[in-house]
Order: C-alpha cells, then sequence, then structure tokens
C-alpha cells in the first residue's frame, strides 16, 4: 500500500502544471509605490486574529491597479465593503479592500489595468484612506496566506551563506 501511495504522488507531481518562482513577482497596486501603514501579521495558528494582509496609505479616489495578470473572481460588496479579488496563474490570489470596482467577475486583466479606485473609511488607518492589499496561495478553502510585499518584482533577494 505504500508503494502505492508514493507512486500517487509522485505521478500527481509529475502531471502538476510548472510553477517557477519569478511567476509570482507582483507589481504596487498603488503608484507610485506607497508608504506602508500597516505590515503583514500572519496569525499562528492561521485560524487567529491576524492581519493577512499589508494595508497602503493613499487618498480616496486613486486608481488601483491589478498587481499582476489574471482574472477577476469577485467585484462587490463583502461584509460592507467594496472588494476586489484576483487570480493569477499558478494558484496566486490578491485581494483588494476597500475599493470601488471597475471591473467585472470573469475580466482578464493586466499590471497595467485600473480595477477600481481606492475608498475612504478603511478601519485602523491612519491616512486620509488606506488599501488593504492581501495574497494567498490555494483556494478560500485551504488558504496560505502570504505578504504581497515579499513578491513584489523589485523586491531585491539576498541570499546568506551556509556557514555562520
Amino acid at each position: 500500500m505504500r508503494r502505492a501511495t508514493v507512486l500517487l504522488v509522485i505521478g500527481a507531481v509529475a502531471c502538476a502544471a510548472p510553477v517557477r518562482g519569478d511567476d509570482a513577482h507582483l507589481d504596487w497596486p498603488l503608484r507610485p509605490p506607497p508608504a506602508v501603514a500597516r505590515v503583514f501579521d500572519a496569525p499562528s495558528p492561521d485560524w487567529q486574529r491576524g492581519h493577512r494582509g499589508v494595508d497602503l496609505a493613499g487618498r480616496a479616489g486613486q486608481p488601483v491597479y491589478a498587481a499582476r495578470d489574471g482574472t477577476v473572481v469577485y467585484a462587490g460588496t463583502l461584509a460592507g465593503r467594496p472588494v476586489v479579488s484576483i487570480a493569477h496563474p499558478g494558484g496566486l490570489h490578491t485581494s483588494y479592500e476597500p475599493v470601488h470596482a471597475a471591473v467585472r467577475v470573469g475580466q482578464r486583466v493586466t499590471a497595467e489595468t485600473v480595477i477600481g479606485e481606492l475608498a475612504s473609511g478603511h478601519p485602523g488607518c491612519a491616512a486620509e484612506a488606506c488599501l488593504h492589499w492581501g495574497a494567498m496561495w490555494g483556494s478560500a478553502s485551504r488558504a496560505d496566506y502570504v505578504d504581497p510585499l515579499g513578491l513584489l518584482a523589485s523586491t531585491p533577494v539576498r541570499l546568506k551563506p551556509l556557514r555562520g
């Protein structure tokens, strides 16, 4: 039975679509790059309270861009706030709130697409308006939230030596 399980896992990995590290690079959703008003704070365990994204300082009415190519999977109101969510190739999803959508569900977007305009009134934000920008791998039933700032194309990668 164990051999069959190993073969099944190997087969699933062999059939999976390849995902390269450079596939996950994101662009800033506000331009020019904004100040970060609140950082990512992953909860542990993942069902606890935390901040599953970053808040970016902006101004009400400012255009919000898709962080990379993808398909709009949600554009509407959620828990009383306007939200846009985009699915990207490789299993990455990004979310943007509060954003009054200029896109519709099913629409293909690029990093140059204005997906809506930033609304004021984000709770806990000291700026005139803040964009809550989230990123996750997987689906709503099994999401692994990640810091979108770590996926920015402009984020330098620094490798540490193996020996101290």
